[in-house]
């Protein structure tokens, strides 16, 4: 699902994807969410390896604030969402989330997390000003 201030992406918990316990691996959370934040810039028309190609940018993590709440198990059908704090020149802070979905259409939050991804050139990974284009679908 997509709109422009907040995207969720479905995800299903596979085996590969948790520890030997059948819990999520902490760091698997952290995949769920480049995902959703990847998949939102493709809904808006944004392949990154093409920006990466053409405009010569990527998009790296700069900070990161997790919190684990609940765990996610195996065969969990989840729904990892992004929304975006703020915008910088050439920063974007996400806060995101991901809920566990249950019968009835029912929800439970189990990871929140604050983002910080920063727009850097591929010639030499400095900060550099986010594409207009992608700002202004963005703001």
């Amino acid at each position: 699902m997509t709109c422009l201030n907040e995207f969720i992406l479905p995800v299903r918990v596979y085996y590969e994807d948790t520890d030997a316990g059948g819990v999520v691996y902490h760091a698997n959370y952290l995949r769920f969410m480049e995902r959703a934040r990847t998949e939102w810039l493709r809904t808006l028309g944004f392949e990154q390896d093409k920006l990466a190609q053409e405009l010569n940018i990527v998009f790296v993590v700069a900070g990161l604030e997790i919190a684990y709440r609940k765990p996610a198990q195996f065969n969990d059908a989840l729904l990892v969402s992004a929304s975006i704090d703020t915008i910088g020149r050439a920063s974007i802070a996400f806060k995101q989330e991901i809920w566990r979905e249950g019968s009835n259409n029912s929800r439970e939050l189990l990871t929140t997390a604050s983002v910080k991804v920063v727009c850097v050139s591929t010639g030499n990974f400095r900060s550099t000003s986010i594409p207009t284009a992608i700002r202004e679908l963005l703001q």
